[in-house]
């Protein structure tokens, strides 16, 4: 994410944001999970406080948590009591190093020209046979929010070119959860999950 207005959001308000999500995701975390072996390697792109984290490390897998925001790296370490990476998605350079990738309502940030570059970047992270699950929010093109944070607002035809675009994918499924976020808008949720 190379956005100034929205790094400097996630910078200045990195307390109260991460206050907003207690609890782990939920299903679709829990999916992403049961789709991978017992102890998998997972890289979390966009951990925010941590929580997700949490869930998975409870669940004994091996996760590399990491954040564009030190501000909200510090928060994730202090909750996970160990390392948490300051990693913005354009420098992500692992090659076929984790058996999962979870990106919960971080991709939406990158810009709409280079998401199928970073969308590439992940697809070479990943083992053969390796699961990623993204969140997006769905739009008709990139926008910013009553916030000021970018976001790429993908409809999912368009998604799906740029998932195609990245690599060659075993599966790739795109689903709609109605729902909401940080700024507590009616928001309509892309979930695509996709394997190496």
């Amino acid at each position: 994410m190379a956005d100034d207005d929205t790094l400097r959001f996630y910078a200045e308000q990195a307390a109260t944001y991460a206050e907003h999500r207690r609890r782990p995701i939920g299903a679709p975390l829990d999916a992403f999970l049961d789709g991978l072996p017992s102890g998998a390697r997972i890289l979390e792109l966009g951990c925010v406080n941590g929580t997700d984290a949490a869930h998975m490390l409870a669940r004994g897998f091996d996760i590399d948590p990491t954040d564009g925001t030190p501000e909200l790296t510090e928060i994730a370490a202090r909750r996970l009591q160990r390392e948490v990476r300051i990693l913005r998605f354009e420098d992500l350079a692992a090659e076929a190093d984790y058996d999962g990738v979870w990106a919960a309502a971080s991709l939406l940030h990158v810009p709409a020209a280079t998401l199928s570059a970073i969308l590439a970047r992940i697809h070479r992270a990943l083992r053969p046979g390796g699961l990623f699950t993204a969140s997006y929010k769905a739009g008709a093109g990139e926008g910013r929010d009553a916030l000021g944070r970018y976001y790429n607002y993908p409809d999912p035809l368009v998604l799906e070119a740029d998932y195609r675009a990245a690599g060659a994918w075993q599966a790739l499924t795109i689903g709609t959860v109605l729902g909401s976020g940080y700024d507590a808008q009616p928001t309509e949720w892309l979930w695509v999950t996709a394997r190496r």
